[in-house]
C-alpha cells in the first residue's frame, strides 16, 4: 500500500484482502492467509495498516429491510426555501428513523434523501408529517423504487 497525496494505492495482496473481507467481513485472517500465500500476522497487519488509512472503515451486519416489515423504498429531492437553511434541515431529517440516506446535490434539489418505509401509506405519513414540517422545506418531489437492480461496492 502506497500512499500519494490523499489517495491510497493497494497492491495486489492487498486487493486480495480486501475483496476476501468484502464477500465475508467475518472471514478468518487464517482464511485469507491462506488465499493471499502470506502469514496471518502480515496479514493482521496489513488489515490495521488499511485501517489506519482509511480504507477500511469498519465491518457491518446488512439487515434484510423486508423481512422486517419496510417494503417501501422511497427516494425523495427535497426543496429548501433558503440554501442557508440545509445544516438545519439535515439535523432534523437525522431525527427521522427511516431516512437511512441524505446527500447535498448540485442539481433541483438542495437535498436528497433515502427512506425505508413499510408501505405507501407510512410513506405518505412520513412526508406529510415529518418532511414536509421540517423548517425550512418548501416543497417535495417523490420517487418509489420498484426494484433495487444493482448493489454493490466499489470495484478493485
Amino acid at each position: 500500500m502506497k500512499i500519494h497525496e490523499k489517495t491510497v494505492v493497494v497492491d495486489g495482496i492487498d486487493k486480495i484482502i480486501l475483496k476476501a473481507l468484502m464477500h465475508d467481513a467475518r472471514k478468518s485472517v487464517l482464511a485469507i492467509s491462506k488465499l493471499t500465500g502470506i502469514s496471518g500476522a502480515a496479514v493482521h497487519q496489513r488489515i490495521k495498516k488499511l485501517e489506519k488509512a482509511q480504507v477500511i472503515s469498519g465491518s457491518q451486519i446488512i439487515i434484510n429491510s423486508k423481512i422486517l416489515g419496510y417494503k417501501t423504498v422511497a427516494f425523495i429531492g427535497i426543496f429548501l426555501d433558503k440554501a442557508i437553511r440545509n445544516p438545519e434541515a439535515v439535523n432534523q431529517l437525522r431525527n427521522i428513523n427511516e431516512v437511512i440516506e441524505c446527500h447535498y446535490t448540485t442539481g433541483n434539489w438542495s437535498i436528497f434523501v433515502k427512506l425505508l418505509c413499510k408501505d405507501n401509506e407510512h410513506l405518505m405519513e412520513l412526508l406529510n408529517k415529518k418532511i414536509q414540517s421540517v423548517e425550512g422545506v418548501s416543497r417535495t418531489e417523490t420517487f418509489i423504487s420498484l426494484q433495487q437492480q444493482v448493489k454493490r461496492q466499489i470495484s478493485l
